[in-house]
């Protein structure tokens, strides 16, 4: 990044002030160079907790969440009908529905063996109609069967793996089973799979909240060489995923752990870390996967005597420093949603259907990209209740429309989804930034608040520039582009009929970005 650029920036910075508040407007110049930076593998959402009860809902209701957000098809005005996700993460079930109340579990965070995972499998079918590219599964948990404790959560144990020692082989082909019924019975190959989520931190996993298990970087790298070994023999091509951090602190040093859970790019890709090395495995993806929960703020300016070190920057800088110790290894972000130290947006409790709580995701986003050059970015649940994490609310039978506890407002007579401005504003990332995009410097893209712009070259040749307007005033912005000056514009913002909504061409030399909106700006490949 050009010191020229960055001292518009912070010019911008000082105009909106720390509130946002704005005096004098000032066209604002940003330039998208050639300057190559990650090439991006796609943007996704996860069907936890949720799609094994929407997909046994009615059709019409499946069909409206299936397009909400996996297609890429056109409206009559030109607006996207879909923001068109190209992962999907599947969370593949541990079996403690089996079990009812004796999981420890909450009934709904519960979930069954594979074979009876039937509303989840359905919407593996309608993405995979939808032409979604790409399938992760994840394991939270071991299958009850093979767990130290026969749960599929933790109870006072320690922050070791609940895994039987005799049963890594037997969750290697527990898990192969599954990736070939998968493909037999559904048509769907998973492109990807994590047998780990979330092992290391403050994470104990003690229930009754919902699956999950720590686990040791030895115990990690364990099932890996497992899973290795077992793909191999089968002839099964799905890539190996490590090891999906809670925190990014997990990832380059300890966070409230020991060195048995920390230190993980260290431990997972060099090669001098014999116990734990995974580098070298057949099927093992060359990704450090990881989780933006808890590192959101603060947000400080590059004056602040911390701004490389702690926060939203600083976390990320720190992030990609050691990640380019070992360059062939690339960054998924793979999951986040709001959490009670978000408190810029007041915490993760109600869900949030405004712009508030998507600007402060997008800007999540745009440090995760620009900074710890993330490969690729996934919310973490598609559709969710009164809660800050899902893209879509939805509202069973008999529930309540109104706030935290619903006093007072109307009772759903049947199952029924909404859609928010979290899943546009996504929309504006993944409908346009697609898989081998490569995102291209931006003069002028760093910033605590204020303006945030993030460019990016698609195969086809188009051009997606993302633009975030954190202020509460009208922003006017020249951007330089190699490919042209006219763009089409999709917008996301308070106004109600703004929900990636298409307005029309627009000459990028004086382009106007109104307050707390988010906007791309899609450059044809034949642009001039």
């Amino acid at each position: 990044m050009k010191l020229k650029g960055f001292t518009k920036l912070l010019l911008s910075a000082t105009l909106l002030g720390a509130s946002g508040q704005a005096a004098a407007q000032k066209e604002i110049s940003f330039v998208v160079t050639n300057q190559e930076r990650q090439t991006i593998d796609g943007f996704g959402a996860s069907d936890a907790w949720s799609m094994w009860q929407i997909g046994t809902w009615n059709d019409s209701l499946q069909t409206r969440v299936a397009d909400w957000l996996f297609s890429s098809e056109t409206l009559a005005d030109g607006s996207p009908k879909g923001i068109a996700l190209s992962i999907w993460r599947f969370n593949a079930g541990a079996g403690s529905a089996t079990q009812g109340d004796a999981a420890q579990i909450n009934r709904d965070t519960r979930t069954e063996y594979f074979e009876k995972q039937t509303g989840q499998r359905r919407f593996l079918q309608l993405a995979k109609e939808r032409g979604v590219p790409t399938f992760l599964a994840f394991y939270n948990s071991p299958p009850v069967h093979l767990t130290q404790n026969g749960l599929a959560t933790n109870t006072g144990r320690d922050g070791t793996f609940n895994l039987r020692e005799d049963a890594y082989d037997d969750f290697a082909a527990y898990i192969a089973d599954m990736l070939q019924t998968a493909e037999e019975e559904d048509g769907v190959h998973f492109d990807y799979v994590c047998p780990v989520n979330e092992p290391d931190g403050h994470w104990n996993w003690i229930g009754p909240k919902q699956e999950g298990t720590p686990a040791t970087n030895r115990e990690v790298a364990h099932i890996a060489r497992e899973m290795s070994r077992e793909f191999q023999q089968r002839g099964i091509a799905t890539r190996i995923l490590v090891n999906e951090s809670s925190d990014f602190r997990c990832m380059f040093a300890t966070h409230q752990t020991d060195w048995q859970r920390g230190y993980e790019i260290q431990a997972f890709w060099n090669p001098d870390s014999a116990d734990t090395y995974v580098g070298d495995l057949p099927n093992i993806a060359p990704v450090m996967a990881g989780h933006s929960y808890w590192t959101n703020t603060p947000v400080l300016r590059p004056s602040d005597r911390n701004y490389k070190r702690v926060g939203l920057y600083g976390y990320r800088r720190r992030l990609k420093e050691e990640l380019d110790k070992v360059p062939s290894v690339g960054f998924w972000m793979t999951e986040l949603c709001i959490m009670s130290n978000d408190e810029e947006i007041h915490g993760g409790g109600g869900f949030d259907f405004s712009m508030e709580e998507a600007l402060y995701v997008a800007r999540v986003m745009h440090y995760d990209l620009t900074v710890a050059n993330a490969r690729s970015w996934q919310w973490w649940r598609a559709a969710g209740g009164n809660y800050k994490d899902g893209l879509i609310r939805m509202y069973l039978k008999g529930e309540r429309t109104g706030g935290r506890r619903g006093q007072g407002r109307a009772m759903v007579k049947d199952n029924m989804v909404r859609d928010s401005k979290l899943m546009w504003t996504l929309g504006n990332f993944s409908r346009f930034v697609r898989p081998g995009a490569v995102r291209l410097e931006v003069d002028g893209s760093m910033s605590s608040d204020g303006l945030m712009l993030s460019a990016y070259r698609n195969t086809d040749g188009t051009l997606a520039i993302v633009a975030i307007n954190y202020g509460t005033t009208d922003q006017l912005v020249s951007i330089d582009t190699p490919k042209g000056k006219t763009a089409t514009l999709y917008r996301t913002s308070d106004v109600e009929r703004e929900s990636l909504k298409n307005l029309g061409t627009v000459n990028l030399k004086r382009a106007s970005l109104p307050a707390r909106s988010v906007t791309t700006f899609l450059v044809s490949n034949r642009a001039k």
